[in-house]
């Protein structure tokens, strides 16, 4: 990977339009390059409508060939970035792009909800179920403060990012936190 996050605008969300492209995006940024025929095994779909959808995303910037692995007959694709970066204020103008912003976040919390189940229905020893966390905070802040909140989060997350992933001992797994911030409306009306 080549860069920390891309900057998504109205052709490279087009891009994402499609959930397959986000899932194949998905699988390349946590476990690393392969080919259309093993993420196809992965996905459940043929190797051939893979492999059009993996073209689809080196077009928009986001995967690339891996040159480093294969050979003339097995071409490899990695992640360009390790991250989507996204301003709705990009989007504001545009009524469908916003839409399309909109399918995507959705797209994006059911991915986020399908990870969660999977851990709580997984075969997790007793260690990894006492160290998850699941839960929920109500706080009353402005929008600025809502903001400054998301990049004081963000600095811890990336501070633990930013440690060597190897060395870490057997007992060290790859940890997806996952964080939503949004305001809501009181339902009595205050």
């Amino acid at each position: 990977m080549t860069e920390d996050a891309k900057r998504l605008d109205v052709g490279s969300l087009r891009a994402l339009a499609h959930p397959l492209r986000l899932r194949l995006l998905d699988l390349l940024r946590m476990d690393g390059p392969a080919t259309a025929t093993k993420l196809a095994e992965r996905v459940g779909e043929t190797s051939g409508n893979v492999s059009w959808h993996l073209r689809q995303l080196a077009a928009a910037g986001f995967i690339e060939e891996d040159s480093e692995r294969g050979n003339r007959r097995e071409r490899w694709w990695r992640a360009r970035h390790r991250y989507t970066s996204v301003r709705d204020a990009d989007f504001r103008d545009d009524p469908e792009a916003r839409r399309s912003l909109v399918a995507l976040k959705s797209h994006t919390l059911a991915q986020q909800m399908r990870r969660a189940e999977e851990f709580l229905h997984g075969d997790w020893d007793d260690a990894w179920h006492d160290a998850a966390g699941i839960g929920h905070w109500v706080l009353r802040l402005t929008p600025d403060e809502l903001l400054a909140l998301g990049r004081e989060v963000a600095a811890v997350l990336e501070r633990y990012e930013a440690r060597p992933r190897d060395g870490r001992g057997e007992k060290a797994e790859d940890v997806i936190v996952q964080v939503q911030a949004f305001p809501r409306r009181r339902e009595d009306g205050r």
